[in-house]
């Protein structure tokens, strides 16, 4: 990368191609062979839809259009990459109409920053507080081996990365105020929100290479992008009369997103990146961040996430609003949100994305084959003390079979929400056959909120079997036959890690647990023993595992 941190041709984008083989290239580059991509290689999970809304998506978009119908969607699709004239579009665009708007160390207009941008106390911080897990301020990682007093130098290409990062993910912290802006108070903004993308569950269909991610990604619009709506780097297009800040500027204001464009590339923060010469060329070694745009309300249209549906809201609050993840939770147990297809009218309820509906849809249209073998990136982070520190981030990536995704046809979905609903019932009579022990052995049950329950490691011993059914079920058409017998495979594996769990519990209740003792609830005398905790446990199995056979003769002798 040149002196100017030239984004269009510089090589800071690390690509993997088929053969894993590592290389580094530039945005046009990167998009004009994004058919040979096959992943990009990136520092953390989170920083793939930080990438894809800040610099990826909103660039195709802006350059080539969005398809209006379907019909066009699968015509881009099946093509397998851009065309010539796309290609030629593309080359314009970060060519003569925009590419000086695409360095990173411009002097008068640096990409996604402010030029110029000073603090109030005229310092600087390290650059280390544009990666959440080095230790920033209050935000202390317990593993970090890196202290605030450290310099951390970043190569431009992973300041870049951090930067987009930034502007979609950023905590919630005090930050630095800003020269020029007339709301910063004492030096510093309060009140800040987290990031757009700190807000939401995000879920990102993958496909098999970077140009199908890119069109998994890209909604179809039957009037298309609203020609008022402006990507960031070209915000003096944007009309006058919103009255909105420029993001080239310090000050900021409170405001809703304009569209598509100003949504994936809206800047939350407002951000100056100091680079200096070092042994192995430039770098990024301080860094000012400061209050930015703050996102009155998150869009229906945001392609990334699922929604929690509320069918009688409260005046003045929106129907749907953004569904986060769950920490420690794999992304599988939470598909009957990413399945959730249908919009609960008279209920409350998840409902899935914008995205995952789409490709429903063009599944049934045939536009994508019923074994294409779809992917789902879905991320998050989890904040702590008011967000302003960042306390877990969440990743996860399971494979998803695209037939599931039809509206019309529910045979699949609905053996798969089985399966996992099956997965955790059995969590659940573990738990109470945990609980039931320790009351037997003179104790009381398992807060809520305290230890490590059976459940969890029930669930995390079924994580690769459930994965290779997802995977197995892609494969699977309309055959009722595989499908009984997946279903059956995966009653077997679920009985035996239970049973596992149950064995090991029994194994470490003290022999008191045999004989038990009396508790009174409701005004009625409950006896808890192992035996009976046991009995009520494998009934419970039974009652669960429904294509199994009934108890094996050691499990009845337990019952």
């Amino acid at each position: 990368m040149d002196a100017a941190g030239d984004l269009v041709h510089g090589d800071w984008l690390s690509t993997a191609d088929a053969d894993s083989a590592v290389r580094k290239t530039g945005l046009l580059g990167g998009l004009v062979g994004a058919h040979t991509v096959r992943r990009l290689e990136l520092p953390v999970p989170t920083m793939l839809p930080a990438l894809l809304r800040q610099l990826l998506l909103p660039v195709v978009w802006d350059a080539i259009g969005v398809p209006r119908t379907r019909q066009e969607w699968a015509q881009r699709f099946n093509r397998g990459r851009f065309s010539d004239a796309e290609v030629e579009q593309l080359t314009d665009y970060l060519g003569p109409r925009y590419g000086d708007r695409f360095r990173l160390f411009d002097d008068e207009r640096p990409f996604a920053q402010v030029a110029g941008l000073q603090a109030l106390n005229g310092e600087a911080k390290s650059a280390g507080q544009l990666v959440p897990s080095l230790a920033s301020g209050n935000n202390v990682p317990l593993f970090s081996a890196v202290s605030e007093g450290d310099e951390v130098l970043l190569p431009p290409g992973q300041a870049l990365l951090w930067l987009l990062h930034a502007h979609c993910w950023d905590t919630a912290s005090i930050k630095t105020g800003a020269v020029g802006d007339p709301q910063a108070k004492n030096g510093k903004t309060t009140g800040n929100p987290t990031g757009p993308l700190g807000q939401l569950g995000v879920i990102v269909p993958v496909g098999q290479n970077l140009f199908e991610t890119l069109m998994l990604n890209t909604p179809i619009l039957a009037a298309g992008l609203d020609p008022a709506d402006r990507p960031q780097w070209a915000w003096e297009e944007r009309p006058a009369s919103l009255g909105w800040k420029s993001p080239a500027g310090p000050q900021w204001s409170p405001r809703p997103a304009g569209g598509l464009l100003d949504l994936l590339t809206f800047q939350a923060r407002r951000i100056r990146l100091i680079p200096c010469e070092s042994e192995q060329g430039v770098r990024v070694h301080r860094v000012i961040v400061c209050a930015g745009d703050r996102l009155t309300q998150t869009p229906e249209a945001d392609p990334h996430t699922a929604w929690s549906h509320t069918a009688k809201p409260k005046a003045g609050q929106p129907a749907r609003r953004p569904r986060r993840h769950i920490s420690g939770r794999s992304a599988w147990q939470g598909l009957s949100t990413l399945l959730a297809l249908a919009l609960p009218v008279e209920s409350d309820g998840p409902y899935t994305s914008v995205l995952l509906r789409q490709t429903g849809d063009l599944r049934a249209d045939d536009a994508l084959p019923e074994n294409y073998a779809l992917g789902v990136e879905i991320c998050g982070l989890e904040y702590g003390t008011q967000s302003a520190v960042v306390e877990n981030a969440i990743g996860d990536s399971p494979p998803l079979p695209v037939t599931c995704l039809l509206a019309e046809d529910a045979w699949l979905r609905a053996a798969i929400l089985e399966c996992v609903r099956q997965a955790d019932q059995v969590g659940r009579a573990l738990d109470n056959l945990n609980n039931d022990l320790r009351r037997a052995s003179g104790g009381e049950p398992l807060a809520r909120d305290k230890g490590q329950r059976p459940s969890s490691r029930l669930l995390h011993s079924l994580d690769a079997t459930m994965r290779r059914l997802l995977a197995g079920l892609r494969t699977l058409g309309k055959d009722d036959d595989r499908l009984e017998q997946a279903q059956h495979a995966w009653e077997q594996c679920l009985r035996a890690a239970a049973v596992r769990e149950a064995d090991a519990l029994l194994a470490a209740a003290p022999p008191r647990a045999t004989v038990g003792r009396v508790e009174k609830s409701n005004g009625k005398e409950v006896v808890y023993r192992s035996g009976k905790a046991a009995g009520l446990f494998y009934k419970k199995l039974a009652e669960t595992l429904t294509l199994l056979p009934l108890l094996s003769d050691d499990e009845d002798d337990a019952a």
